[in-house]
């Protein structure tokens, strides 16, 4: 597996977005707006589109897979995925079932990325303990790992009723069902992944990319050590694509901010600064500018990690419906085959 398989995708929380006015949308509205933000994304290319689960007033998307089997009637080839499923709080039988529903939907396009999720609110809403945070995610992984197999199923844990050779419907069609284990920067995830045989993508949200080489290392090695084949390795960032770099920065800023310090006064973060959004542009992991600016910046990423998927977060809080369309489609129709052309020089070189 090399870098010339990379994938393009495209993720999004289902943000409350604001509308010319600068009011907030309804949620039914972001929904319907999400929906034509994939099949735009369709038609211009990209390989995947992941939708993120939360259970807060600020995003208006708690069940990715239903907007997603909403998605795989209005598009034909992109592959469409959560971002991530927050497999602690649910119950890994039926997230199994409604994936696999929403593969037979989209004609073998479903995938599932199952993380730990970076908001905590679905732990009371469904009744479960932040003191069973670990125990939960790993016997759940556990299940989910053999629900893959789609034999009959004989499992016990302290979080759900046991199973006893019982199989688990609809299967799916095709082979199994493609699942990734979302990674926000521990190395016992990462060895998690490489010990049920899950492709790893790693939320690298801020700081230098770079940093997380020693993690793609790790999960190759252990992949190695338990004879488990190569497998594929994807990042999930942040970014916004304009016309010119002052564009991008001047209709990105004030939304970036506004969401940053709403979730910095929950966790006890400062305001955050220009300047530190510009280093984050210049050094760190947001990739905000023009479509040249963009691709010259990713490149040397998927080149230097070895990554075959890379998946922009492209909605950013209030940031207007209108405006995402017009970053999507600079994305799949400029950044995306600049980023193929430079991987491909870099790698002749």
């Amino acid at each position: 597996m090399t870098n010339s398989d990379v994938e393009f995708g495209l993720d999004t929380f289902g943000d409350v977005t604001h509308d010319p006015n600068g009011q907030p949308e309804g949620y039914a509205q972001v929904i319907r707006n999400v929906i034509k933000e994939a099949v735009l994304a369709d038609e211009v290319g990209i390989d995947f589109f992941g939708i993120g689960e939360h259970h807060r007033e600020d995003f208006a998307i708690s069940t990715p897979e239903t907007v997603l089997a909403a998605i795989a009637t209005v598009t034909d080839r992109i592959k469409l995925g959560s971002a991530v499923t927050v497999l602690s709080s649910d119950d890994p039988v039926r997230v199994f079932q409604r994936f696999a529903t929403v593969d037979a939907a989209s004609n073998g396009r479903a995938e599932v990325i199952l993380g730990r999720g970076s908001f905590t609110e679905s732990f009371p809403l469904f009744g479960y303990s932040l003191d069973d945070y670990e125990t939960l995610f790993e016997e759940k992984v556990e299940l989910f790992a053999q629900l893959l197999d789609q034999q009959p199923v004989t499992w016990s844990g302290t979080t759900r009723a046991p199973l006893t050779g019982q199989r688990v419907f609809p299967l799916v069609e095709k082979g199994s069902l493609k699942t990734w284990l979302g990674v926000g920067g521990s190395p016992n995830s990462v060895i998690r992944a490489a010990q049920y045989g899950l492709p790893l993508m790693l939320a690298i949200i801020g700081g230098s990319p770079y940093r997380f080489a020693p993690y793609v290392d790790l999960y190759r090695q252990a992949l190695e050590k338990l004879n488990q084949p190569t497998l594929p390795v994807g990042v999930h960032s942040p970014g916004y694509i304009g016309q010119t770099d002052a564009e991008a920065k001047a209709e990105f800023w004030p939304h970036y901010r506004a969401m940053r310090d709403r979730i910095g006064r929950e966790r006890g973060w400062g305001p955050v600064t220009e300047r530190e959004f510009e280093a984050e542009i210049d050094q760190g992991s947001l990739y905000v500018g023009s479509p040249d600016t963009v691709a010259a910046k990713l490149a040397p990423v998927i080149e230097t990690l070895g990554i075959q998927r890379f998946q922009l977060k492209y909605s950013i809080g209030t940031m207007p419906h209108e405006s995402l369309m017009r970053s999507i489609k600079l994305y799949g129709q400029e950044v995306v085959p600049a980023v193929k052309a430079k991987i491909a020089t870099l790698a002749a070189a």
